[in-house]
């Protein structure tokens, strides 16, 4: 059985303001999933918070990725935190910019490893696709596959920190996921696995991945449909039901070279009464049979 190490990483430096003068409420994901017994249901050691830097919601097209060096600065700390924790990460964040510095971690290693990506958007915009960038949780993929400002995307002089052919994108809608695919990305849409079930999005990912010397689970919780989850900064139908959820979890996990997982953009000043921090926290105490 897995040790499980709990950590928090609550930046929400990669999302735009939910309204003008305002701070996107992710930061609190980790204190409202704790609140709800996580850590307990995980069997986890606690393995502390990585504090983010200042959030600056001042931003206008053209001007880069809002608060770049700050994700910089925070990237290269998480990446730090995870090679010194001493079991199996399971972070909570925070948005998807964090992915940056799990990958990072990774690609100091010695071997090559993946990325198993579940989200309901396949967060791939990028300047050869759009005709500006801004907030980094949409384009973390395209980050972490080397596509953007070198202070992003060549910390150390590592670019890419993960290799497209190393990538499986699971959970995305349809129509957020074609910039990703069109890329030679393999993915597995959220209508598909609905329709067809796990089991053959588990082969792609097996397919992409048992190859490896290991991989990384991302899981933004807007791949849930938002009848289930909607406190998330971008709900769109056409997502996951829990259980399904769960068994991709299960099987991705089940994989030998699975060595690290995060939790992203669930905004609990969106979820006033607990009750989807309770959801997501039988989700995860599912998927990892706790």
């Amino acid at each position: 059985m897995r040790h499980l190490v709990l950590l928090d990483a609550p930046s929400n430096l990669g999302l735009r303001p939910p309204e003008p003068g305002a701070v996107p409420g992710c930061y609190k994901a980790p204190g409202a999933l704790r609140d709800q017994g996580l850590l307990a249901r995980l069997g986890a050691t606690d393995g502390g918070v990585v504090t983010p830097p200042r959030y600056l919601s001042a931003w206008q097209p053209g001007d880069g990725v809002r608060n770049a060096a700050a994700i910089a600065e925070y990237t290269r700390t998480l990446a730090g935190r995870l090679a010194d924790v001493g079991g199996f990460p399971v972070v909570l964040g925070g948005d998807c910019s964090i992915l940056l510095g799990a990958m990072l971690a990774l690609r100091r290693r010695e071997g090559r490893f993946g990325l198993a990506f579940l989200d309901g958007h396949d967060d791939f915009r990028h300047l050869g696709n759009s005709p500006h960038v801004g907030a980094a949780a949409g384009e973390d993929v395209a980050l972490v596959t080397g596509r953007g400002a070198g202070e992003l995307t060549d910390i150390d002089g590592l670019r890419p920190y993960v290799r497209d052919e190393d990538v499986v994108v699971l959970g995305a809608r349809e129509r957020e996921s074609r910039d990703a695919a069109g890329a030679g990305i393999a993915t597995v849409t959220s209508e598909s696995i609905m329709a067809s079930g796990p089991s053959a999005a588990l082969e792609t990912a097996k397919r992409v991945l048992e190859p490896l010397d290991g991989f990384w689970v991302h899981v933004d919780i807007d791949t849930l449909d938002p009848a289930y989850v909607s406190a998330v900064d971008s709900p769109d139908d056409g997502g996951l039901d829990p259980e399904t959820l769960v068994a991709v979890l299960r099987g991705l996990l089940a994989l030998p070279g699975a060595v690290g997982f995060e939790l992203t953009v669930f905004d609990p000043d969106l979820d006033p009464d607990g009750s989807q921090a309770g959801l997501i926290t039988e989700v995860l105490a599912d998927a990892f049979h706790r």
